[in-house]
């Protein structure tokens, strides 16, 4: 990966970050090279961590609705730093339990 792609995800990750106040985050060092992680310090907020994929930053970078999607991202971040502990970027996938029903009556 080049120099110049790893400053603009970083860049693009600070962007969406620099909602919440200064001086309560700060970069800290991810265990693999997929993330980019911020931690979080400051009275009032729940929020602890903030998780980026870095391929879904590279992903966000090229996209035309790019300024957008990083509003969105940032109102989300800030609406959210209260009641949650952790922001990831992209959300987890959940796989909601949906009960198949049958039919009593099936066509042959």
């Amino acid at each position: 990966m080049s120099t110049m792609k790893t400053n603009d995800e970083i860049r693009i990750a600070e962007e969406i970050v620099s909602v919440l106040p200064a001086g309560t985050v700060a970069r800290v060092c991810s265990d693999d090279r997929e993330t980019v992680r911020y931690a979080v310090r400051a009275p009032g907020m729940r929020l602890r961590t903030i998780v980026f994929r870095r391929d879904s930053l590279r992903r966000l970078l090229q996209d035309v609705l790019r300024a957008i999607k990083v509003d969105y991202l940032r109102r989300d971040l800030e609406r959210t730093a209260s009641r949650r502990s952790e922001f990831q970027y992209p959300r987890p996938a959940r796989l909601h339990h949906i009960p198949i029903t049958r039919s009593a009556s099936v066509a042959v």
